[in-house]
């Protein structure tokens, strides 16, 4: 599974893909210089119960913390991993 991150400075996304297909994605805005907040994450039905969209929140998780960030779950299932994650709680706004 590789996930990757982009962005055009306003928005952004981790797409999670395996093999050449994408296996979920989840959406964020900026919000002020030293916030995101994550909005949306899907995960393809087929890769579903594989840990795919946990995964794409510890890529957000990395990427905050690299750059300084903190985060806001408004994603039900992003602030669902937020709150069983203690370790996460550093980039938590």
């Amino acid at each position: 599974m590789e996930i990757t991150q982009t962005g055009n400075g306003e928005r952004g996304r981790f797409k999670a893909e395996e093999n050449g297909v994408e296996a979920g994605l989840m959406t964020y805005v900026h919000s002020g210089e030293k916030r995101i907040i994550i909005d949306h994450t899907e995960v393809d039905p087929d890769f579903s119960g594989q840990g795919i969209g946990r995964s794409m929140v510890a890529a957000a998780v990395e990427y905050a913390r690299k750059n300084e960030l903190k985060i806001l779950p408004l994603c039900p299932f992003a602030k669902s991993v937020f709150n069983k994650t203690p370790e996460f709680a550093d980039v938590l706004v």
